[in-house]
C-alpha cells in the first residue's frame, strides 16, 4: 500500500493521478494534508502540484469525458467528503482504462458513488444561490457570510457575477475561512482576518447606516406573505433547514 499525501486542491489531485501511473502504484490511498513519517511496511509520497503533469492528465481526461463528466469530477472533488479522494481515484482510472465513455456505466460502484455525491454538491449549490443574504457594509460593498456543508464557493461564482454585476461584493465561508471577492470586472479569492475579534461575523460592526431598515423591510415582507393557517414546519424544514437559518435575514 502506497500513501499519498497531497495538498487537496484538484491540480493536487491530477498530479496524484499522474503519480501513480507513472510509478506503475496498484494499491494506493489518497489523503490530504502534510506528509507524516510512515508505518512500518507503508510507503508514503508526498505529492508535489506540478503544473505540466497537471496539463497532462487533464488532456486525458478532456479525450475520455464529455465537458459535463468534468465538470462533474471537479464537483465531487469539491464535496471534500470522508473517503472521497478513494471514490475519485477509482473514477478516473475507470475513465483510463476503459476504450468507451464510462460517465453512464452506473454498474461501476465508483461512477455510481460519484454520481450521489454530484447530486448532493448540485443541491447545496442551489441551496446557497437561494439563501444567501447580502448586507451592505459602509464602504458600499455588499457581504454574506455562509457556511455551507461542501465547499462550493467556486460553483457561485458564475451566478451572483452574472445576477449582481453592478455591485461589488464578497461572499465568505467562515468554515473553510475564505471568499470570492467581485470588484465589478473580475472575481478573486480572498481571505479575511478576523484575529482581533471574537466573532467571526465581525463585520456586522460596520454596515451601513441604512442596512438596518432594509433588514426590517425584508422582515416585515416575509412577516406579510406568511399564512398561519398554511403553515407546515416539517416541509419548511426540507427546504430550509435549521443549519441555514443564522445567515438568513428574515430568520435572525
Amino acid at each position: 500500500m502506497t500513501t499519498l499525501i497531497y495538498d487537496g486542491s484538484f491540480d493536487g489531485l491530477l498530479s496524484a493521478i499522474f503519480e501513480i501511473y507513472d510509478r506503475k502504484l496498484t494499491h494506493v490511498k489518497l489523503q490530504k494534508g502534510e506528509w507524516y513519517s510512515s508505518a512500518l511496511f507503508e510507503e508514503v509520497l508526498q505529492v508535489i502540484n506540478d503544473q505540466i503533469k497537471v496539463r497532462r492528465v487533464l488532456k486525458g481526461l478532456k479525450e475520455r469525458l464529455s465537458p459535463d463528466g468534468l465538470r462533474r469530477l471537479y464537483m465531487a472533488h469539491l464535496s471534500e467528503m470522508d473517503d472521497c479522494e478513494t471514490t475519485l481515484i477509482g473514477y478516473i482510472r475507470h475513465v483510463f482504462d476503459s476504450d468507451i465513455n464510462i460517465e453512464e456505466d452506473y454498474g461501476n460502484r465508483f461512477v455510481l458513488k460519484l454520481s450521489e455525491i454530484v447530486q448532493m454538491v448540485r443541491r447545496e449549490r442551489h441551496r446557497m444561490e437561494a439563501f444567501i443574504r447580502f448586507q451592505k457594509l459602509s464602504d458600499g460593498i455588499f457581504y454574506a457570510a455562509v457556511e455551507p456543508d461542501f465547499n462550493v464557493l467556486p460553483l457561485l461564482i458564475k451566478h451572483f457575477k452574472n445576477r449582481y454585476a453592478d455591485q461589488q461584493w464578497i461572499i465568505y465561508d467562515l468554515k473553510r475561512k475564505y471568499g470570492i471577492y467581485y470588484d465589478l470586472q473580475k472575481v478573486d479569492y480572498m481571505e479575511l482576518d478576523f484575529s482581533n475579534s471574537n466573532q467571526s461575523d465581525r463585520t456586522t460592526e460596520i454596515f451601513c447606516e441604512d442596512e438596518g431598515v432594509y433588514q426590517h423591510l425584508w422582515k416585515n415582507y416575509f412577516n406579510s406573505v406568511n399564512i398561519p393557517a398554511r403553515k407546515n414546519m416539517k416541509l419548511h424544514l426540507r427546504h430550509v433547514p435549521r443549519r441555514y437559518w443564522r445567515h438568513l435575514t428574515e430568520k435572525i
